[in-house]
């Protein structure tokens, strides 16, 4: 049955289209439905995920979703565009709410089981024939149906899959009892195999719904973000206050938050103060406190304080929307290791027809059984189920970033959080990612003249930079009631500092390095720069280059290190991966920096350039990550074998990211490092044991050690202990 299509097939713009895949059983399904779709012309990339049942494909402007649609149904599946979460909640309840096909197939089929009971206890249950008939049939061919459609369109695509092994197995016991029922009907009860072919169904249908039902748990993760999002928010208009859907809020609304609500969307407070519990969505665990002029975010519980927010954010703009969309974007995306198991499952089916073929013809030819050798292929063919090949690695990497992204950690796609688990240097930016990114100006010292004027001149340098170093000098000289002069000419010299024309002077604010390339003479001061830098205070000079380079001064910051920054140092020794502190800073306050929080490495005075060229050197020893905030740091981000940002930095860096950490905590690095080796360990356990049914499990059922039934446990056991072991990943907190 064709599904029902409401899209415009003209071509659309380059765009990312989901699409819910209904009839996918198992890894050479969602391999064929995959290379399906990236025959159509103009799709760039399609990942088909078994375990979501979902397509994510990118168009470009040659193609149209409708398109798409009709390549799926021509493979033999249905697809169907999930525009907005209310399809993606309809499309998981309806597959979830498929029980009632499993209850009425064990009710006809648990006679037939009774009495196979009584033969292993010697006892003679058997029912006759003719019931044992009626029973079986409606299972086979009523019940059983969903199996017949979808192996006979695998096989008009010249494919196998699931369906087909299991069609083609229990029909072969199904026909051999009727033939055995109609020839020796009337000449004494011969033992019949309707139980074997109505029990192997059941099974099959009981190991399928319970798969569904732990791979909605796998998801659960989305659906709590998803309903962090209140339905409607009060808006200040004209005057009054009035509950709107959330739809209709704009940005630049004033939004009402009383105590106790969710907040609606994302904003800055313009009245009040409170404390707002963020748990679910940075994973700290203490309410923060949020005054006038903080930044507050959609999802978060207002505490006991009545708030007013101006609207920064709405819809997929928010926070919690692109939270939504990492993490399935990393939910769907497919792991190195996957292709492996695509290019096992292209193949799997074809061999497993194979191999119960040349059972059929041994048993028969050389035993002389052609009963049991129909039994034997029978059972060949139901145990060879490539369903817990499929759903090993998706599973695992579900139920990791889930649980992750309840602690915290974002993590953008599969293949990072693959490579993390190989982390063996991690990399530090030391400014607002070790420190807290707010430093005070410490001291100044003028090399001639009076310190008002030093620091008024070097504050009129930056007074419209938003720079840390530049704002804690803007904010020295207001708390001193220093005037500040116009500046003119200023320009920012990445890695090095900043210059400007301040009362006709030529000035140049900035490091060591960029004094001696301007050939300024900076001995006058350099013992007391050195001990500063000792402290651990980053130095910065202030020069006159108008005639002849000539130092005015120097300015000496000091930049509180986070508290959970040594923590993070020791949780990564912990793990036996080495730290490394990469910054810009000079080398006497990097090395002290380094000393007390035991980092094994320091690279300082680096220039933002050169850092991704460091990581580079660091590779050669290595999988290195690279942990950073600022717009400088995403070279290096993109460089590292895993990019790791903060959140509370720039959208650059976490652009550049493969993971973001939603708190500004260091410590939560060792955190997502330990997530992605359990999660990776799931990945291998899962496929170890996938792999392990169907090499043990096939020579034992060609050799006539098992059953169809006992065959048709086992496969659907396979599937049901691949996601419940992904499962178990649930469990994981992090000590961050």
């Amino acid at each position: 049955m064709t599904t029902a299509l409401t899209i415009d097939s003209k071509a659309t713009p380059a765009a990312d289209w989901t699409f819910a895949i209904e009839g996918m059983t198992c890894a050479s399904c969602s391999a064929r439905v995959e290379k399906a779709l990236l025959k159509v012309p103009g799709v760039e990339s399609a990942v088909v995920n078994l375990a979501t049942e979902t397509a994510q494909v990118h168009l470009t402007g040659a193609a149209a979703p409708a398109v798409l649609v009709a390549a799926v149904e021509k493979a033999g599946y249905h697809a169907k565009p999930l525009v907005n979460e209310a399809d993606r909640s309809a499309a998981s309840a309806a597959r979830t709410n498929e029980w009632w096909p499993v209850a009425l197939s064990a009710a006809l089929s648990f006679p037939l089981l009774v009495q196979m009971g009584g033969m292993l206890i010697g006892a003679d249950w058997s029912l006759p024939g003719w019931w044992q008939f009626a029973l079986a049939t409606p299972v086979q061919f009523g019940l059983g149906a969903r199996f017949y459609r979808a192996g006979w369109r695998a096989l008009m695509a010249r494919a196998g899959n699931m369906d087909l092994l299991v069609a083609l197995g229990t029909s072969a016991g199904y026909g051999l009892s009727v033939y055995m029922l109609l020839r020796h009907g009337q000449h004494g009860m011969p033992h019949l195999y309707f139980e074997a072919s109505a029990v192997v169904i059941t099974l099959v249908l009981l190991g399928k719904y319970l798969e569904t039902r732990a791979k909605r748990q796998t998801t659960e993760a989305i659906r709590a973000l998803n309903a962090l999002q209140p339905d409607k928010a009060r808006v200040r208009r004209n005057g009054a206050e009035v509950d709107v859907p959330v739809a209709q809020v704009r940005v630049g609304d004033v939004v009402v938050v009383r105590p106790g609500e969710r907040i609606a969307v994302d904003g800055v407070v313009l009245e009040g103060a409170s404390d707002v519990d963020e748990s679910l969505i940075t994973g700290e665990s203490l309410p923060v406190a949020r005054h006038e002029g903080d930044k507050v975010t959609g999802g978060a519980v207002n505490g006991g304080g009545l708030l007013a927010v101006r609207v920064t954010a709405v819809g997929a703009e928010s926070t919690l929307a692109r939270i939504v969309r990492l993490v399935e974007s990393a939910q769907a995306k497919k792991a190195p290791i996957q292709r492996l198991v695509d290019k096992v499952s292209e193949v799997f089916v074809p061999v497993v027809i194979a191999a119960a073929f040349v059972t059929l013809l041994a048993w028969g030819f050389i035993g002389g059984n052609w009963e049991a050798a129909i039994l034997n292929a029978v059972a060949v063919l139901v145990i060879a189920c490539p369903c817990a090949l499929g759903l090993a690695t998706p599973t695992a990497i579900m139920a990791g970033t889930g649980v992750a992204a309840r602690h915290g950690i974002l993590i953008k796609d599969a293949e990072a959080l693959e490579v993390a688990h190989k982390i063996t240097i991690v990399a530090f930016d030391k400014t607002g990612t070790l420190t807290e990114g707010k430093p005070e100006l410490v001291e100044a010292v003028a090399a001639g003249g009076g310190r008002a004027a030093f620091i008024a001149q070097a504050g009129s340098i930056q007074a419209g930079s938003e720079h840390p170093l530049a704002r804690a000098v803007v904010e020295a000289a207001a708390r001193e009631s220093i005037q500040l002069y116009s500046a003119s000419k200023v320009q920012a010299v990445a890695g090095r500092g900043v210059s400007a024309v301040v009362q006709g002077r030529s000035l140049r604010l900035g490091s060591t390095r960029w004094m001696e390339e301007l050939g300024v003479d900076t001995q006058g001061l350099a013992d007391r720069a050195k001990a500063l830098q000792g402290e651990g205070r980053t130095v910065s000079w202030l020069a006159d280059v108008t005639d002849s380079p000539q130092l005015l001064g120097l300015l000496a910051f000091g930049d509180q290190l986070k508290a959970t920054a040594q923590q993070a140092v020791h949780s990564l020794h912990e793990h036996h991966i080495r730290a490394v502190l990469l910054t810009g800073d000079n080398q006497g306050s990097a090395n002290a920096v380094a000393r007390q929080l035991g980092i094994d490495e320091v690279r300082a005075e680096v220039l933002p350039e050169d850092k991704a060229a460091i990581i580079s050197q660091l590779k050669q020893g290595g999988t290195v990550a690279m942990v950073g905030d600022g717009i400088n740091d995403a070279p290096a981000l993109a460089a590292a074998d895993v990019g790791i940002a903060m959140a509370t930095g720039t959208d650059v860096a976490m652009q550049a990211a493969g993971i973001t950490l939603m708190r500004g905590n260091p410590a939560l690095v060792a955190d997502a490092i330990d997530i992605s080796r359990r999660t990776y360990s799931k990945i291998r356990q899962n496929l170890f044991w996938a792999f392990v049914y169907n090499v043990v499990g096939i020579p034992l059922a060609a050799f006539g050690l098992l059953s169809p039934v006992i065959a048709g446990a086992a496969m659907a056991f396979s599937s049901v202990s691949v996601v419940t072991n992904a499962l178990m990943l649930r469990r994981w907190k992090g000590k961050a």
